[in-house]
């Protein structure tokens, strides 16, 4: 277990300040969690305090909430899928092995990786599994210590670029970001599922009212998304992996075109989107993303921080992006808003890429002082 304070770092309106959760808003209650080491400091403007939840995972890659608080968390390349408490000492949360699934088939950046609890889960207990097979990525449902059933298949698969990230929206679809499988033409190509945002059912169809009828395709021209999140008015940011010039954070909207691979980063052509924040590699290489209030946090792998945005009402950036933990756990991966209005970060550091320490790999909490819980 381990407190890390970071003073000043993020000046934030009094409505996005992170603390004691209100009990009405929770949903679900929240496990019970180790005291951290270091305490804010009462006369700074603005603290973040990082407590480790668990340690001694493999490469943890995808992290989703059970209604009763626990986290489920998929580890690539071992193939297992862990709950995280509810139960807890003083040490840290309880780590179980739930289920190992073999389907899954570790090579470079593929394996057992997005996973997303079904919205009726309390009367189906399912949740789905994005992974990589000798073939193809897929997205499975699973009825946990159940085999997985492929609802989706023939997602292009590589050593690299294979996407991963999977989540419900607002709209109760699920949305699966995929990645260009080192084939970067497939990116601009509608009929291919790489490079690509899609929107589809629970049993794998394209969704209705998908800007294709009878296509999955939600947005095109993406390298390699690996973060996917919405805010209170529905907008839906993903984060991507540029190639050697910028990073990017993009506001998806439907039928959209985000340029891969003929653009990288900003562009002048109006038939791309550009992002809404770009970064030089070396600072960011992000993967997860997250919402709280007015915050959008990404969690970054080569830059080994999370990059905080503050947006306005309207969805624009206010101010700069602001730099948290810089090198204070090494490899950020996955970073969730947890129901008790923290976030809830992994480390990849056992990854191939990056220098684990002996705690490593880690699941950490942050809250921001100031009261609230990200609860306006």
């Amino acid at each position: 277990m381990c407190g890390a304070v970071l003073a000043g770092v993020l000046a934030v309106a009094s409505g996005c300040a992170f603390g004691p959760p209100d009990a009405q808003e929770t949903g679900g209650t929240p496990p019970r969690f180790p005291t951290p080491s270091a305490q804010p400091d009462s006369g700074a403007e603005q603290e973040v305090v990082a407590t480790v939840l668990a340690k001694g995972l493999a490469t943890p890659w995808g992290l989703a909430f059970l209604p009763n608080g626990a986290a489920l968390v998929t580890e690539r390349d071992s193939g297992r899928i862990l709950q995280l408490g509810p139960e807890s000492d003083t040490e840290g949360l309880k780590v179980t092995e739930i289920q190992k699934l073999t389907e899954p088939v570790p090579e470079g950046e593929g394996g057992l990786m997005g996973i997303a609890v079904s919205p009726t889960y309390e009367t189906d207990n399912t949740v789905f599994v994005y992974y990589s097979t000798a073939t193809d990525n897929r997205v499975a449902s699973l009825v946990l210590k159940q085999k997985p059933k492929p609802i989706l298949t023939g997602i292009p698969h590589s050593a690299i670029h294979n996407g991963g990230r999977i989540a419900f929206g607002p709209d109760g679809f699920l949305y699966v970001a995929t990645g260009d499988g080192s084939q970067r033409a497939l990116a601009q190509d509608p009929k291919s599922l790489a490079g690509k945002i899609l929107r589809v059912t629970t049993a794998g169809k394209p969704a209705p009212g998908n800007p294709v009828r009878n296509s999955p395709v939600w947005s095109l021209g993406h390298r390699n998304v690996q973060g996917l999140a919405w805010d209170e008015a529905g907008r839906l940011y993903a984060s991507e992996f540029g190639q050697n010039t910028f990073d990017e954070m993009n506001v998806v909207q439907p039928g959209k075109n985000y340029g891969w691979p003929l653009v990288e980063g900003t562009g002048a052509d109006p038939k791309y989107v550009n992002p809404l924040v770009t970064w030089p590699t070396a600072d960011a290489s992000c993967s997860g993303v997250a919402v709280l209030d007015d915050l959008v946090v990404t969690a970054c792998l080569r830059g080994e921080r999370l990059w905080a945005l503050q947006l306005t009402g309207n969805g624009t950036l206010l101010g700069q992006p602001q730099p948290l933990l810089v090198g204070e756990f090494g490899r950020l991966r996955s970073i969730v808003a947890a129901p008790d209005g923290s976030l809830w970060v992994t480390t990849s550091n056992k990854d191939g890429r990056g220098e684990p320490k002996p705690d490593d790999d880690r699941v950490i909490r942050l809250v921001f002082s100031g009261g609230g819980a990200g609860v306006t």
